[in-house]
């Protein structure tokens, strides 16, 4: 359906916008690398390793090749492995649980709260205190908003669990003035190219407050050894390449102008969609002290009609995420079926995330919130929230 406004095209996401300006100073720092040889742990991945902790409020850091491999980390530190549980939301990426079944570990999933998407946190103590075997929680802060920490660990506290933040899209978040990835025993970061810091490739990080995890960690990310041909676990090849610290490392430089960015569009967008546009808006919880919007997240019961809609039109949309995890083919065998988490259920049906990066103007913007309205008047009606 074509709307009667002229039509823009609006990316979900420009990088090419965002990197313009830094162009180079990355290749001067890519350069460096290039000439220095070192591409397999050079001084640069300690360097980014120092910043992001710094950053973060951690005593440290660990850098791996991707925020995947930064959760089976993770987990692999904790002692995670056959025979064990590991409890995390449905309604996330795949790599949460794919983590988890990594390790041998079973996960063990909880439904969400349907107002910030996270793990809610007393469904969360009712399925510890009548589930053996949860040794760790991985709580994610979904969308660039922190999940409510205090309850979680009270809740993983009481029964002897490892809280393990999945914070993929939320560096820089706050949770009561404290950074994500700072709060549990520790907390991991993807530097995938969308996210809010993202690399010229994959990349992840382990952050900790434990010198002992951090070491194991450290180890673990080369085949579980702290000295060349000595191995004291069993891990595996996943280290953060050289290039990529140093683009990350000029990039961090600027994260704080982009997320003020990201965070001024999205109260653009409650400004211009507070009243006509038949959606339901993100809400920021008031404990979320710094939300990073690395999702702006709008929720429809016309949401695939209303998608349809703006792609005709030229805006970029992506669903977050259109299947829950529970009800993935490779997880049939856990038992699980519809309607076993219901507002998971009801997220992956409804929700759309729209373009709010830092680059998007004033234009776009207005756009994109009239073609909401449009589409609305057009719809009758029908894709009111």
């Amino acid at each position: 359906m074509t709307s009667t406004l002229q039509k823009r095209s609006v990316p979900l996401l420009n990088l090419a916008a965002l990197h313009a300006p830094l162009r180079d100073e990355v290749m001067a720092a890519i350069g460096r690398v290039v000439d220095s040889q070192k591409f397999i742990m050079g001084p640069e991945v300690k360097e980014l390793e120092r910043q992001v902790a710094e950053y973060s409020g951690t005593k440290f850091a660990v850098g791996c090749a991707s925020g995947s491999d930064a959760l089976f980390l993770a987990l692999l530190a904790a002692g995670v492995g056959p025979g064990d549980r590991v409890a995390t939301t449905p309604y996330t990426f795949f790599a949460t649980a794919g983590s988890i079944t990594r390790t041998g570990a079973t996960p063990v999933f909880v439904d969400i709260d349907p107002v910030t998407y996270n793990i809610a946190p007393d469904l969360l103590s009712a399925t510890l205190g009548k589930t053996p075997g949860v040794k760790a929680v991985i709580p994610v802060h979904l969308f660039g908003g922190c999940a409510d920490m205090e309850p979680i660990l009270e809740a993983a506290a009481r029964q002897g669990c490892t809280v393990i933040e999945d914070g993929a899209q939320a560096i820089g978040a706050e949770y009561k003035g404290r950074k994500a990835q700072s709060i549990g025993e520790m907390g991991c970061i993807s530097f995938f190219p969308s996210k809010n810091l993202g690399g010229f490739g994959d990349g992840g990080m382990v952050l900790t407050n434990s010198e002992e995890l951090a070491r194991k960690v450290s180890a673990l990310r080369v085949h579980g050894s702290l000295k060349k041909y000595l191995h004291e676990w069993v891990g595996v090849n996943s280290r953060l390449d050289t290039l990529q610290a140093a683009v990350l490392i000029v990039k961090l430089k600027y994260l704080e102008s982009w997320t003020a960015g990201r965070q001024a569009n999205a109260a653009r967008y409650a400004g211009l969609l507070a009243d006509e546009s038949g959606v339901s808006l993100p809400s920021v919880a008031p404990y979320q002290t710094k939300h990073v919007f690395n999702q702006f997240v709008i929720r429809s019961s016309a949401r695939d009609r209303l998608q349809g809609f703006l792609k005709d039109n030229g805006v970029s949309t992506e669903v977050y995420y259109p299947m829950p995890m529970h009800m993935q083919p490779c997880y049939r065998d856990l038992g699980y079926k519809p309607g076993d988490f219901p507002e998971s259920e009801r997220a992956s049906r409804e929700t759309l995330a729209l373009p709010i990066h830092s680059a998007l103007d004033a234009a776009e913007l207005q756009y994109i919130a009239d073609l909401l309205r449009e589409f609305r008047q057009t719809a009758g009606g029908e894709g009111r929230a």
